[in-house]
């Protein structure tokens, strides 16, 4: 086919196909870079509809870095100095000497095979240790390893991507410091670029954080003024010291993921849409320069850095970083075997291969085409073999029994508070801070934001979690929930609350049943009517059955079933009451359910709390 010319077309193609691409991923549950790269091979090398170089010309590089600034931003804005600390030792270990242990023996293995300078080699190690959250966290739903090992792989990715990014860039600037410059004056140009670039970036952080604590800017320009000020600080470092700006808009995400007093998540949500685009755009293009004929030359050597980034670099970083805790060998094995590369890999890559060309390093041009290999070796391999690794070590979860409730209002959590105690795994989202505190303040997982956003795809904690139950006082909010997470969790496993219907607007009517998932409780208990009970005093009880009290004794205790909330059964599992589901409970089934509580009632049940706080006090 004849290669697009028009550049209007070109953007055009880019952006459909990159939203095609993510809507993919979305669809078959799998990171959406696969979907992107495969799209960009096809468009570039396979088809020859798109050459971006000869479309976009001088402006394909200003372009790309300004996306590398904003995706670099992003990831400092996520790394707080708090949370490591806070991390377990293998977690603090794999982002910091087994990061070193993946630089050094990368960085050894493309000096030795494709005759990379070693600073040069460096540079690929650096970039090649970087996972991330968007590639981790779809892969964990999948496997659902048991709890240690998805909370070491979730921190090391949300910790090591803005960590790999800050390393990758100081290697970056000392390769261009010394390639710029003679050899003595090199070392001074480098301490040049991270003064001027560290001192734009940490002024710009702290003045926006200023402003943002004492809310000199309105909320609707809050989104667009980080991103303005992201490309400011950029371009203002640049202009002032040669190659400041990654540093500059590194450290300014720094420091504004670490001021005190200062929430984050909306600056994360500025780009949400913004990074859709960024990234499916930047994936396109990189994929799309790919010379598969040179690939093909050096095929040999590619198959054995794979070999030894899946086989050695990875095994002895987590050996490095495992010794002396109480991590099992089936526990490390598993550890060892999930680490795949992701956007910041590709991102970073795509940027200092275009300047280090420029500057004519020896090998420079080999650098995005190996890192879009890991990244699909990685991704690819360890998706398709993971969970059978995983069972194969026994260390996977058999099923996935907790419940992500959306809506912190009083009813949602006493209904999570009861399910908390009896040991089920409940996560609490909600976009209010004050209930998303009451949440916590009870001993609750929770997440502060809306749970339907690109930032919650990132940071929403969905590990062992099966189920979703809408009990938010938004109606649209518990229909695109049950949208989002039909796909995540099953058709069968997305449950959602009734409203009253006085509760909508005048002349609006309740959402489409094919929106809302499956309606719960009987129809008579809206979520407003459960309010109202509560309000009245009733509590929400758990039961469990037993051969002499069995589900029509406790139905005839507590006068039907109309207020039946959710069952409980042996293996754990929760399963709501519904019109549409048909439930056998039996012994050893836990029924939730609404109770009038009298005055004698909440005597005998503070005398219980107390001798079991005692009897807890004595074990």
């Amino acid at each position: 086919m004849a290669p697009i010319t028009d550049p209007t077309l070109a953007i055009t193609l880019i952006v459909a196909g990159g939203v095609f691409a993510q809507w993919l991923g979305a669809r078959l549950r799998t990171p959406a870079i696969m979907p992107l790269l495969f799209m960009g091979f096809l468009l570039g090398p396979g088809l020859g509809l798109l050459n971006p170089d000869a479309v976009f010309g001088d402006l394909l590089f200003p372009t790309i870095s300004m996306a590398v600034a904003v995706i670099l931003f992003e990831g400092a804005l996520t790394l707080r100095f708090a949370d490591l600390r806070g991390a377990a030792t293998p977690v603090i270990r794999l982002v910091t000497v087994g990061v070193l242990v993946t630089v050094l023996i990368l960085g050894w293995a493309v000096h030795e095979i494709f005759a990379f300078p070693w600073p040069l080699a460096l540079l690929f190690g650096a970039i090649g240790a970087v996972s991330g959250p968007t590639v981790v966290m779809p892969l964990l739903r999948t496997i659902r390893p048991n709890d240690k090992v998805a909370q070491v792989l979730r921190w090391e990715a949300i910790l090591i991507d803005p960590v790999g990014a800050v390393l990758a860039v100081v290697l970056f600037e000392a390769i261009v410091a010394a390639g710029a410059m003679t050899e003595g004056s090199a070392v001074l140009a480098f301490l040049e670029v991270f003064a001027i670039g560290g001192t734009v970036g940490a002024v710009f952080g702290f003045a926006f954080g200023w402003a943002l604590r004492r809310h000199a800017i309105p909320d609707y320009l809050i989104n667009v003024s980080t991103l303005g000020l992201v490309l400011l600080a950029f371009t203002l470092a640049n202009t002032l010291g040669h190659e400041g700006g990654l540093v500059a808009v590194t450290v300014m995400g720094i420091v504004l993921g670490n001021l005190p007093g200062l929430r984050t998540g909306e600056l994360i949500d500025f780009k949400e849409s913004l990074s859709v685009l960024l990234i499916s755009a930047l994936f396109i293009v990189l994929a799309a320069r790919v010379d598969f004929g040179g690939m093909m030359e050096i095929a040999g050597g590619l198959a054995l850095l794979m070999a030894i980034i899946l086989f050695i670099a990875r095994p002895l970083n987590v050996l490095v970083s495992t010794i002396g805790t109480e991590t099992s060998w089936r526990e490390r094995a598993l550890l060892s075997w999930i680490a795949p590369r992701g956007i910041v890999a590709a991102a970073i890559s795509a940027i200092f291969a275009v300047r280090l060309q420029e500057a004519g390093v020896e090998g420079a041009e080999l650098l995005v085409p190996l890192t879009l290999v890991m990244i699909m070796v990685t991704v690819i391999l360890q998706s398709l073999t993971a969970r059978p690794v995983a069972e194969l070590l026994k260390v996977a979860e058999p099923a996935a029994r907790g419940v992500l409730i959306v809506g912190a209002n009083p009813f949602a959590l006493a209904l999570a508070e009861v399910l908390h105690e009896r040991g089920v795994r409940v996560l609490v989202a909600d976009t209010s801070w004050s209930q998303t505190r009451a949440a916590r303040m009870k001993g609750l997982s929770t997440f502060f934001g809306n749970p339907v956003s690109e930032y919650a795809d990132r940071e929403l904690d969905l590990v062992g979690v099966g189920s979703l139950l809408a009990l938010s006082r938004q109606p649209a909010l518990n229909a695109l929930a049950c949208m989002r997470y039909r796909h995540e969790f099953g058709s069968a496993n997305v449950f959602s609350v009734r409203h009253d219907p006085a509760t909508f607007e005048k002349g609006a009517d309740p959402l489409p049943l094919e929106l809302r998932g499956h309606l719960l409780f009987k129809p008579e208990l809206t979520l407003e009517r459960a309010q109202e009970l509560l309000r009245a005093g009733y509590k929400v009880r758990l039961t469990r059955l037993t051969e002499e009290f069995g589900f029509e004794a406790l139905s005839e205790q507590i006068g039907g079933t109309d207020n039946m909330l959710l069952a409980i059964d042996k293996d754990g599992l929760v399963k709501p009451f519904s019109e549409e589901t048909r439930l056998r409970a039996g012994a050893d089934w836990r029924i939730v359910y609404l109770e009038k509580v009298s005055e004698e009632k909440k005597i005998e049940k503070k005398k219980e709390e107390k001798a079991q706080r005692e009897a807890k006090k004595k074990d």
